[in-house]
């Protein structure tokens, strides 16, 4: 096995008592790096910070991801105009914090007779957002509800 020393000096190719060895009198721990190389590589080195300096990397890597979040609307084809733009501002202050808005019409009764009601009121709500949004998700019947997704069309402000 190809084995790197303490200081990270390449010690060569040996067998694994003298690895072994090697790392008893460093007072460290024989970690095999990359197992799948041809021969395996390992290194002399303090095992547990290792396994923390990696965990901490891990945590900062996390902590860096940024996370969509997705906010909905709930209308009925029945709602009213007024109701309809309270929620279209909620979800435009949404879009520009980066958040993705779905947008979803529940059908009632006998309403679900009349799609065609629900799918103008969903495009026009996705005219009234095109300045910010983008319509990730096309308007579409799934049971009862007709559901559109939009995601935020330019880069959004930070919170």
């Amino acid at each position: 096995m190809r084995v790197i020393g303490a200081k990270g000096e390449n010690v060569g190719v040996i067998t694994i008592e003298e690895a072994l060895h090697l790392a008893q009198e460093a007072e460290l721990d024989l970690v095999e790096v990359a197992p799948n190389s041809d021969p395996p590589v390992c290194r002399v080195m303090d095992f547990g910070k290792f396994i923390y300096e990696r965990a901490k990397k891990d945590k900062e890597a996390k902590r860096a991801q940024t996370k969509i979040e997705v906010k909905e609307i709930r209308l009925r084809p029945k709602t009213n105009d007024h109701h309809r733009d309270l929620k279209v501002r909620d979800a435009r202050r949404w879009l520009e914090v980066g958040m993705k808005v779905k947008v979803r019409i529940r059908f009632r009764g006998r309403e679900i007779s009349y799609p065609e009601i629900a799918l103008t009121d969903l495009k026009s709500i996705a005219d009234e957002l095109s300045d910010i949004a983008i319509v990730e998700q096309a308007p579409g019947l799934e049971g009862r509800t007709m559901l559109m997704v939009l995601a935020p069309g330019k880069a959004p402000k930070k919170k």
